[in-house]
């Protein structure tokens, strides 16, 4: 199965990968995803690929939580 979908989240500063592997796995085990095999430190922003839209909108909902 191919990660068809993609949803694109603000993050910045250094270690984007490694920060949200861990964040995901706290807080949202269940959902498959495939990140970039790097981020320049100078970005903003960073695309996540999802295998589904139900994984996504897991996503999507498990963020809206923890932002305030």
């Amino acid at each position: 199965m191919t990660f068809k979908y993609s949803f694109t989240i603000p993050i910045s500063g250094s270690h984007k990968l490694q920060r949200f592997e861990k964040w995901a796995s706290e807080h949202a085990p269940g959902v498959e995803f495939s990140l970039p095999p790097q981020t320049p430190i100078k970005t903003e922003t960073m695309t996540i690929r999802l295998k589904s839209l139900d994984d996504r909108q897991s996503l999507l909902q498990k963020l809206a939580e923890v932002r305030p």
